[in-house]
């Protein structure tokens, strides 16, 4: 396999440009790559032309690069979440027309909330989550109820790590984080007023598989307004429907 001077592979060059857009930044600019990804422009400039001619990324008219249609192809084609999305779609969509703001399915993965399926509608309260988006597990509803049911590991992990404040009502303090912890544990939810922004409640429950391990979340982003809590026996009923799906025979095979 080819290497740079520096050591590194051509895969994983490609890797870090693959990397350097973002939700917040999915057009860039090649030199923009370059900066986010540590490579001469030039260097940057040849690997981008390659993965354009294999259209895992794509230029627009204004010359900006972004992800190819490709790279969404075989992603979504080799996904995990796949069986997943699909057993939480129908319940998803039913809590979304009862709800009437963010509806969300996230999985763990490292310290975040990934969101792998999102429903949202036109005056919805604001949510800063998207598909393919993620949150730390601290500052998130779904984020606590990874953590609670999560391995010990995860906890003691996240625990000894800076814990950032997003709003005035932000858990920063791994007391705090615990003890949020051990009552979503003994609830089954986890309800955060204003973690995220001022306006904005989130409310998860957890969805498990057949063995009864939590494997992903079902929440909502609700008005901060205090009636949040009136919501959590429509997401539990979608968790458990998303739960009985997923454990039904044949489901693996999906």
């Amino acid at each position: 396999m080819a290497r740079s001077t520096a050591g590194e592979s051509v895969i994983l060059r490609a890797i870090r440009i693959l990397e350097a857009f973002g939700p917040d930044r999915t057009a860039l600019q090649v030199s923009e790559i370059a900066r986010r990804a540590d490579l001469h422009v030039a260097t940057a400039s040849r690997l981008i032309a390659e993965l354009v001619s294999h259209g895992l990324l794509e230029r627009g008219a204004d010359r900006e690069v972004r992800i190819g249609v490709r790279m969404w192809e075989l992603g979504s084609r080799a996904s995990p979440t796949l069986s997943l999305r699909e057993a939480a779609m129908p319940y998803l969509e039913d809590l979304h027309a009862v709800v009437g703001h963010s509806v969300q399915l996230g999985v763990l993965d490292g310290n975040d909330v990934l969101f792998v399926e999102r429903l949202t509608a036109r005056d919805a309260v604001v949510n800063y989550s998207r598909i393919a988006g993620r949150l730390p597990l601290h500052i998130s509803s779904s984020g606590h109820v990874l953590l609670a049911y999560g391995p010990p590991e995860l906890r003691e992990r996240v625990l000894g790590q800076p814990l950032d404040r997003y709003t005035a009502g932000t858990i920063t303090t791994p007391q705090q984080l615990r003890g949020a912890l051990e009552q979503v544990h003994r609830q089954g939810f986890a309800l955060l007023a204003g973690h995220v922004h001022d306006d904005a409640t989130g409310i998860a429950v957890p969805v498990r598989n057949g063995l009864g391990e939590v494997v992903a979340t079902i929440s909502v982003v609700v008005p901060n307004d205090g009636r949040a809590p009136a919501q959590v026996p429509a997401l539990m009923a979608a968790a458990r429907g998303v739960t009985r799906t997923l454990c039904a025979p044949g489901a693996g095979r999906r």
